[in-house]
């Protein structure tokens, strides 16, 4: 068994392991499923139809506000996240991406293992003058907690701002109708947590 296959089996004892929380997760569940029986190349984004991404929902102590960065890319007020690029270790990957682009130096955990799954379609986009095709990001979801008083900084060249966002407030502020779902039940999940 190669390097890759080894990587790919962790993160589907990982996948079959999390129990789907709605319709979206167990569908998606399937498709990620398949996807990493059929792409031994998840973990590169050199896979053009689809690959790994972690994203993270970083709330507060008191878990009434959420984190987000504003994305320069699609002009939107997002989650942190970020492509594999070759790490299997989908946790480490979210938590790297949450410190590069919000510049908080501790975040902790607050739930064990994967919060949230999603295949997330990308439409089309020029990356650093490159022109990228529209694509799926097999995204794995973990949920953190940060001092809401803790200096956080934007990561220029990924995104222009960061801020709390009232939990309530998260779709009004993305404004991406594609991610509706996404974040409602993610908020449904954090609130339903003891």
């Amino acid at each position: 068994m190669t390097q890759i296959e080894t990587k790919n089996m962790d993160i589907r004892a990982a996948l079959l392991a999390y129990t789907p929380y709605n319709e979206q997760e167990t569908r998606d569940k399937a498709l990620i499923l398949r996807a990493l029986e059929t792409f031994p190349d998840l973990l590169d984004r050199e896979n053009t139809i689809c690959h790994l991404t972690a994203s993270n929902w970083i709330t507060n102590p008191a878990r009434d506000h959420i984190l987000m960065v504003h994305h320069n890319i699609y002009n939107a007020w997002a989650w942190t996240g970020g492509h594999a690029d070759g790490e299997s270790d989908l946790r480490a990957v979210a938590l790297r991406e949450a410190k590069e682009e919000t510049g908080l130096r501790e975040l902790t955990p607050l739930y064990d293992g994967i919060f949230s799954i999603q295949c997330l379609a990308v439409h089309h986009h020029i990356k650093r003058g490159a022109y990228v095709p529209s694509h799926l990001h097999l995204d794995f979801c973990y949920l953190w907690q940060a001092d809401d008083h803790a200096a956080v900084h934007a990561k220029q060249d990924e995104n222009s701002g960061v801020r709390w966002v009232p939990i309530d407030d998260v779709q009004r502020w993305s404004g991406e109708d594609d991610m509706e779902m996404v974040y409602s039940k993610l908020n449904a999940k954090l609130k339903a947590l003891p």
